[in-house]
């Protein structure tokens, strides 16, 4: 019930995360005790803050999917969370031309294991229906993870 309050305040929140880009200074070079960052492809760091938000959020939203979804096809979702990091990881490379490009490219190697792993599980339900008399619920339910802590549910995913 806690961890459910908590995952549950965590996706109310997005909206308030997501509007962090407005405090960012409509400046290129933003000069911190912490650190200098030129914004040379953008122009403004405003103008990063709110691409950066536009990919980091959707971000956010997955990992917390991936992390509380007991089904057995969750391994799927790392495929958006394959793309999304690779996006923030293009748009902080101030060298690109092009925020989006070729990211399919680089999606392959992941899919190519995923989605195969996953057509065969789902192989693996279709042939325990057609082998016993249980309905795709009740298989669809030993498959489901149900750890009993956080550091078990964490080593079912890894």
């Amino acid at each position: 019930m806690i961890i459910g309050s908590i995952i549950a305040t965590l996706i109310a929140i997005t909206p308030y995360l997501f509007y962090l880009y407005e405090s960012a200074p409509d400046i290129q070079v933003w000069d911190t005790f912490l650190f200098t960052y030129d914004s040379k492809y953008y122009g403004s760091i405003f103008v990063l803050a709110w691409t950066l938000t536009g990919k980091v959020i959707p971000l956010y939203l997955i990992f917390i999917w991936f992390f509380t979804c007991r089904h057995w096809w969750y391994h799927v979702l790392l495929v958006p969370i394959a793309m999304y990091a690779y996006q923030i990881f293009i748009t902080l490379n101030d060298d690109l031309d092009y925020v989006d490009s070729n990211q399919l490219i680089y999606l392959i190697p992941i899919m190519a294991v995923i989605v195969p792993s996953i057509y065969l599980i789902r192989a693996q339900i279709f042939n325990k229906i057609n082998n016993a008399d249980k309905t795709m619920e009740e298989l669809e339910d030993e498959f489901k993870m149900t750890p009993k802590n956080f550091w078990d549910r964490l080593r079912n995913y890894f």
